[in-house]
């Protein structure tokens, strides 16, 4: 049997060229060849699919491959139609506005066949490392199909009206992520597979590792469950000398990778180190990468506002529109010592800064909006008069303010003029501005 997916399958295994072999067995039809899947499903029909498959790949052993890889790979191009099969007909309903939750579930259930064969094969041992990438569009997709099997679901769910009684507490129940979990756990399968392989790391399959740990943060992190994230950490930790380096992985595992790191950081509040972390990955993105880019100063803006007291300059926000309409208000207001614009802006971007869980750090810049506004009446106080004997060119700033003028700033950056604050209160927020 002939087809083009065969012809660069035996190209792949020649060169032992891994990103063309992982080509085969990607769900996607290539740009100048829109009709890829269509012609590799039709190629033959399910009760010949073993006999046909078997002769291109088996029998036709132009590639030189030993009996028990050719089997195993044998079992991953069957698996491989069927789920293209059930894509086919997915993506043709949807196509059609009959978009039905059961065509996703069974897409995600093929594509994970297709994963545990790659899986089975590569912990018999019969796919060299340099095969590695299959396993990455495996992971890849498997993610996509699950997201898309359970917004399919909620939407059925949603749309559907249960009797009252039992069914709706079983409804209920029920998880609307329940293929992202199990998709979860076979990418957990694949990065045990390259963390523990013990080959040396010429023909290791611990190259996977970084790709492998970044699905896995994706998924975590889709999935609201980024504690687990550290468990992944804690193991590359534990491997560490018996990895390659991190800058000999690709630099879009690196940039990926940095970037995770950095978030889980800055949600623990270690804002140094996720500052260290991010600013890595930010000088490791292409610059043509504009989505990425965004992604990591979304969190390296408030890390730097936090660590260093810097804004974003007006030049670096001109490429994003959308972190200029979140950030560059409350920018202004922090410079100006404007605390009721501060809590306007911070309140108009609350909806994104809590989806981005950034709200509560970015919530802390209005103690640097409040020092900046203190700063304001200090050097408005003036200078001291000069004494006898003093060089009148050495002006030397009053020292001493009274609370008063600090309370009326308050009252005018607070945006209260007809009330006063407390004397007592006043006080407090001088206190602590001057411990923190």
């Amino acid at each position: 049997m002939a087809h083009s997916i065969f012809d660069d399958f035996r190209r792949a295994v020649q060169n032992e060229d891994g990103y063309l072999l992982a080509s085969t067995i990607t769900p996607r039809a290539p740009e100048h060849d829109g009709g890829r899947l269509y012609d590799f499903y039709r190629t033959t029909k399910h009760y010949s699919v073993q006999t046909d498959f078997r002769y291109a790949i088996v029998y036709n052993n132009t590639a030189g491959l030993s009996k028990t890889e050719g089997n195993h790979w044998l079992e991953v191009y069957v698996v491989y139609w069927k789920a293209i099969g059930q894509l086919l007909v997915a993506e043709e309903l949807t196509n059609q506005g009959k978009d039905k939750k059961a065509e996703w579930n069974k897409v995600y259930d093929a594509w994970k066949d297709v994963a545990n064969a790659l899986i089975k094969g590569y912990s018999s041992s019969a796919f060299p490392a340099w095969t590695i990438p299959c396993l990455y569009v495996a992971g890849k997709y498997l993610r996509a199909f699950a997201i898309k099997s359970d917004a399919a679901t909620a939407k059925f769910r949603k749309n559907t009206t249960f009797n009252a009684g039992l069914q709706d507490d079983i409804a209920g129940a029920m998880s609307t992520n329940e293929k992202l979990e199990d998709a979860a756990r076979q990418i957990n399968r694949m990065f045990s597979l390259c963390i523990s392989d013990r080959a040396p790391l010429e023909e290791s399959r611990k190259w996977g590792v970084y790709y492998t740990t970044n699905l896995l943060f994706k998924t975590y992190f889709k999935l609201n469950a980024i504690g687990l994230s550290k468990n992944i950490l804690r193991s590359l930790q534990a491997t560490k000398t018996d990895m390659p380096p991190l800058e000999a992985f690709p630099k879009s595992h690196q940039v990926t990778f940095k970037y995770y790191v950095g978030v889980i950081l800055f949600l623990e509040e270690d804002y140094v180190q996720a500052e260290e972390n991010l600013t890595e990955a930010w000088q490791l993105c292409h610059q043509d990468a504009q989505k990425n880019r965004e992604l990591i100063l979304t969190y390296l803006i408030p890390c730097h506002l936090l660590t260093t007291h810097t804004l974003p300059t007006s030049e670096l926000l001109a490429p994003y529109p959308r972190l200029q309409r979140l950030f560059a208000p409350l920018g202004q207001c922090i410079k100006r010592g404007d605390l009721a614009g501060f809590d306007t802006a911070l309140a108009a971007g609350e909806d994104e800064f809590v989806k981005r869980r950034i709200y509560l750090t970015l919530e802390r810049g209005r103690d640097i909006a409040l020092r900046n506004l203190f700063r304001k009446v200090f050097v408005a106080g003036g200078f001291e008069d000069p004494r006898e004997g003093d060089d009148p060119s050495q002006k030397i700033r009053k020292t001493r303010v009274p609370v008063v003028e600090f309370g009326a700033a308050l009252m005018i950056g607070m945006g209260h003029t007809q009330e006063r604050m407390e004397q007592e209160e006043v006080e407090c927020l001088i206190a602590n501005t001057i411990y923190k």
